[in-house]
């Protein structure tokens, strides 16, 4: 999956100031704003009068005002909505008494519009969240389709039989040219979200279980707690009910990161598709109601050892002591931190949940038998730390190897391993002159980097170095681990300053451009995420990178066309990268994949093309020599929606420069 960002987008920050410089508006089409459904059981009857509808006007909106909890993505743009809709009200107070035929029209067309739009604001406050942020294209279509019908409608206002004071009238005046110039933006942090997402889900990258992401995507998307989770897991079963057209791939994209979420939060995955969210235990005994206090909050099954921690929560026993093990020292519930891990028996809990099975002629599930115990899993990890220390070259082989084996198989044996205190050791194995040996510590790291503490304890050991050190001369497994790491690692901020400082870059370069299918992908993934950093940019164009990319989208079977363009639109948005890319063959091959290529292919090249020539009018003469104006109208119509909206904006660019 490839996300492609907006580097020209920014948040002005300043909603209210309608007199905005747009140098490309991007129109609504009508199709588009028709999109939006209006129950007919919401619109009123013929025979209602002007007084009544506006009253109920009035009333919507100062419930939508009254409405909190905006999903975090859509959050800024639903206060913007709310203020453009209270701007409204002294106009509709002044127009109290007026019941023409017209007035009652335009008052009746006004209202489908409010109720289109508390339809939205509502499914923003109780949607599925990962819906959202996965499919925010859609929902600001849906924004902007409500701003267009709100200005279709006011702009048709009989204001010649209204009267209205000149205050209130030039209100309404100002609020149309906000709706009119209403754009919508990207701004940081939509596109480190976008980054995220695109990670997370990746089939072929392991580093989609990457918890530094995973937890940054919670955060953002603020499903932090277990009651986030379910509410989150109800909010997409409704979802999938409500959206029978909803694509399998999506809907398997969005239970993906909700059982990454729960998986976080030690919660079993389920598949809610197919699944009711209820007790394992209980599929043969649906006629019974467990006592919500008899199932622990991390698995939700019934407990058959509770026992009680810090905070004074119960769970069961070996479902919290795997919560600590993975190196938390918070309440799962509460996520108050814990003055201790100590665990005391609930014996009174117990019996109740022992009465309540032999009443009811239940029976307890048995515990399956783990075929190691955790004693003897944390005594493999010890023996295999202090063999990496061993005299015996054959010892130190083995060890590493079996390591390496193991920081991939699951994120306790990560903490497990950390914990031991191998990251230093396998650190200075980085410059061990034996290749197997290198190239097993960097892939062990690779894999322990998965963990978020990990990169920290990675970075800080001065791994970083050493990694650029094997990416430059390393094997050729080594050299693509490497790379792969790099980019585990440059999800801190931190170190992807740290990489660029320690002349990171020009080795994935040549990686992009001399390496197998496998390590031109893993430097492509690495030098992206490197990209984001503005200083990086410049290093990466220093360094030659511009060539390599040109190549990549010579050559469709190497299947990297989108990401190549991804990392060329962020380049785009710096002066040399400018300069670098933009020949006037590069320009035409952009107009090719606009003309002929995937629907994808022609969203990141339309992208690109934007990005250029919103900067430098001369690439859209260029592009224009090319018949692309020809191709842009076609995508506007059978694009993707991302793609339908830049090359909107670039056909209006394009008549602005040419006067069309």
């Amino acid at each position: 999956m490839v996300v492609v960002m907006d580097a020209d987008e920014e948040s002005t920050g300043d909603a209210e100031n309608i007199e905005e410089e747009v140098t490309a508006e991007e129109p609504i089409h009508d199709e588009v704003v028709d999109a939006v459904e209006i129950h007919e059981e919401e619109v009123k009857d013929d025979d209602d009068d002007c007084d009544g509808l506006v009253s109920d006007i009035v009333s919507i909106i100062e419930f939508l005002d009254q409405i909190n909890g905006y999903r975090k993505t859509q959050q800024k743009e639903c206060f913007n909505l709310v203020r453009r809709l209270k701007i409204l009200i002294p106009f509709l107070e002044e127009i109290r008494g007026f019941d023409s035929p017209s007035c009652r029209h335009f008052v009746k067309r006004l209202r489908k519009v409010i109720l289109a739009a508390k339809k939205l604001l509502e499914t923003c406050s109780n949607g599925s969240k990962i819906y959202m942020a996965l499919d925010s294209e859609t929902m600001m279509t849906r924004f902007h389709s409500i701003y267009e019908k709100l200005n279709r409608v006011l702009v048709k206002a009989p204001f010649d039989e209204l009267t209205i004071s000149e205050d209130v009238k030039e209100e309404i005046d100002a609020l149309c040219k906000q709706l009119k110039k209403a754009k919508r933006r990207t701004d940081t942090q939509d596109i480190e979200l976008a980054v995220d997402m695109m990670v997370v889900f990746s089939k072929t990258d392991p580093r989609n279980a990457d918890s530094a992401i995973i937890e940054r995507l919670a955060k953002k998307l603020e499903l932090q707690t277990i009651e986030d989770l379910k509410t989150e897991t109800i909010a997409i079963k409704s979802l999938i009910q409500d959206k029978g057209g909803l694509n399998i791939e999506t809907k398997q994209h969005i239970i993906e990161l909700l059982n990454k979420f729960k998986k976080l939060q030690g919660l079993e995955a389920t598949d809610i598709l197919y699944q009711p969210v209820i007790n394992k235990a209980f599929t043969k005994s649906t006629s019974l109601i467990l006592p919500h206090e008899f199932l622990c909050p991390i698995t939700l099954e019934i407990m058959l050892d509770p026992v009680i921690i810090a905070t004074g929560q119960t769970y069961e026993k070996e479902s919290i002591q795997k919560w600590f093990d993975a190196g938390h020292k918070t309440c799962p519930k509460t996520r108050q931190e814990l003055d201790h891990l100590s665990l005391a028996p609930n014996y009174a809990l117990k019996n109740l949940i022992m009465q309540w099975c032999e009443k009811n002629n239940f029976k307890i599930p048995e515990k399956e038998a783990s075929p190691h115990s955790e004693n003897e899993q944390k005594d493999e990890v010890s023996l295999l730390v202090e063999a990496l220390s061993s005299s015996h070259l054959e010892e130190q082989r083995r060890s590493v190897k079996q390591m390496r084996l193991l920081a991939r198989e699951n994120p306790e044996n990560r903490v497990l391993i950390a914990n031991a205190g191998a990251i230093p050791l396998l650190v200075q194995l980085l410059s061990y002159p034996d290749s197997g040996i290198q190239e097993n510590a960097v892939t062990t790291l690779l894999n322990l980097s998965i963990d978020e503490v990990n990169k920290k304890l990675i970075s800080n050991e001065g791994a970083i170095p050493n990694i650029i050190e094997i990416l430059q001369n390393g094997n050729r497994e080594a050299r693509e681990n490497s790379a792969a790491a790099l980019f585990s690692l440059s999800m801190l901020d931190e170190n992807k300053v740290t990489i660029g400082l320690s002349n990171g870059i020009p080795p994935l370069v040549d990686l992009l451009q001399h390496g197998t299918l496998r390590g031109k992908k893993d430097a492509l993934t690495a030098l992206f995420n490197l990209s984001l950093n503005s200083a990086n940019k410049g290093r990466a164009i220093d360094a030659g990178i511009v060539q390599p990319l040109l190549n990549l989208l010579k050559d469709r079977n190497l299947g990297m066309i989108d990401e190549a363009l991804s990392i060329l639109l962020l380049l785009a948005s710096h002066p040399e990268g400018r300069q670098a890319i933009g020949q006037l063959s590069f320009i035409e091959t952009l107009v090719e994949f606009i003309r002929q290529g995937t629907p994808k292919n022609k969203e990141c090249a339309t992208s690109v093309l934007l990005e250029l020539g919103s900067n430098n009018s001369s690439f859209i003469l260029a592009a224009l020599q090319f018949g692309v104006y020809e191709y842009l109208v076609e995508i506007t119509t059978s694009g993707t929606n991302r793609a339908q909206r830049k090359a909107n904006a670039l056909i209006q660019l394009i008549s602005k420069s040419e006067q069309i």
